[in-house]
């Protein structure tokens, strides 16, 4: 390996719970790197205890935070994100030009990590895009192959996923296939499946205590999908009640910040006081290796996060996905495609548990993605890449 007479200042931007499970391996391997000094940065919605307050994760992990940015504006709406991008931008133009960073780190195709690079971009600092070139439904396909033609270098999940960055324009030696870093975490936190789950659903949530046993309750994450965020509240209730119909011990997270994502409290909350069921735990955040356990130990997730189609193909998890969120998105033999009707999603959560299993997969990753990405990071030369018009 080759070692630099300065080292390398990495600049990690987390701004939501499920970034930092994603890349929690690869910020260890940044940290412990002899070419490599990490500055993390923690904005938006993983500063809020509404959305569960990631922050106090990652500080409990021993990380230290370098910049706290908070540019998220309350309203769960179109104009909301659209208005939350714009001061991620400037925001982040403020600590970028105090840490002066090699490269700054983005990751996915979320709104606020589409300002964080359009203000590195401008500020003549590289970027690196993690899990660019999928495919998937709503205005998140769009802002991650916005995200690409902003990076400099490209640290993509699937091969699939890399023909497509190369497809867009990209330079082929920018574009590296280093698997998903959260399986990474995925396959060491279940190499033990032990859960005390009375424990677990004492100290997290809001809900009953359960006590349950392996592959005998529901895992269900549903976001909300942008484009269709005025029928989030309709969306939800039929999950819901074709969740209460099976009466299946469940453990339930609340939704990301998005457009809808009120829309899908409102109906958590209404389901919870007209109903009471004894048998749903709600969650808004855990531990990500706690959370992964909870995810192998499931007879089946349900929803619509990405989860249900990364980490559960490489933990052999049933899946059931709902809606067009995750339309396009490479998936495993494990996965099953819904509409939102809850008859539809019944058979389907039906099906899965008279299937049960699936043979682990490693279509995203084998384990190993964090040190692969750091020392991509430390032996590629990071430039701006000059781009000529006629």
């Amino acid at each position: 390996m080759r070692h630099q007479s300065r080292r390398r200042k990495i600049a990690v931007v987390v701004t939501y719970r499920g970034a930092y499970a994603r890349l929690k391996t690869f910020l260890q391997a940044v940290r412990n790197h002899p070419d490599l000094e990490l500055h993390l940065i923690v904005g938006a919605s993983a500063l809020l205890e509404k959305y569960g307050g990631a922050v106090n994760v990652i500080e409990a992990d021993g990380f230290e935070i370098a910049a706290r940015i908070y540019f998220v504006l309350e309203g769960e709406n179109p104009v909301t994100m659209a208005k939350t991008t714009g001061m991620g931008i400037m925001e982040l133009a403020t600590v970028l030009d105090n840490l002066r960073p090699d490269a700054v780190v983005v990751i996915g195709d979320r709104y606020e990590s589409l300002g964080i690079a359009a203000a590195a971009a401008y500020m003549n600092t590289p970027v690196v895009h993690v899990q660019g070139g999928e495919v998937t439904g709503s205005i998140d396909e769009k802002v991650r192959h916005a995200i690409t033609k902003l990076a400099d270098l490209h640290l993509v999940a699937t091969e699939g996923a890399a023909e497509r960055v190369k497809r867009l324009g990209e330079a082929e030696d920018t574009v590296f296939v280093t698997g998903c870093s959260s399986i990474d975490l995925a396959a060491t936190s279940t190499k033990d499946r032990t859960v005390d789950f009375p424990g677990l659903t004492q100290q997290y949530g809001a809900g009953p205590v359960l006590d349950l046993a392996a592959g005998k309750y529901l895992l269900v994450m549903q976001h909300p999908v942008t484009t269709e965020y005025e029928d989030m509240y309709e969306h939800i209730h039929e999950t819901l009640m074709a969740i209460f119909e099976l009466k299946m011990p469940t453990l339930w997270f609340w939704p990301n910040v998005d457009a809808g994502s009120d829309k899908i409290s409102k109906g958590l909350r209404v389901f919870r006081e007209k109903y009471q069921p004894s048998f749903v735990h709600f969650f808004k955040n855990m531990p990500p290796e706690k959370f992964y356990k909870v995810v192998v130990n499931s007879a089946c997730m349900i929803g619509s996060s990405s989860v249900g189609i990364r980490e559960t193909s490489f933990l052999g998890v049933p899946s059931v996905t709902i809606g067009t969120r995750q339309a396009g998105r490479e998936r495993g033999p494990n996965v099953m495609d819904v509409g939102y009707d809850r008859a539809e999603i019944l058979r389907a959560i039906r099906s899965q548990l008279v299937h049960g299993p699936y043979t682990p997969s490693t279509l995203y990753g084998d384990g190993r993605a964090g040190e692969r990405m750091a020392d991509i990071l430390a032996d590629t030369q990071l430039k701006i890449e000059k781009r000529i018009t006629y």
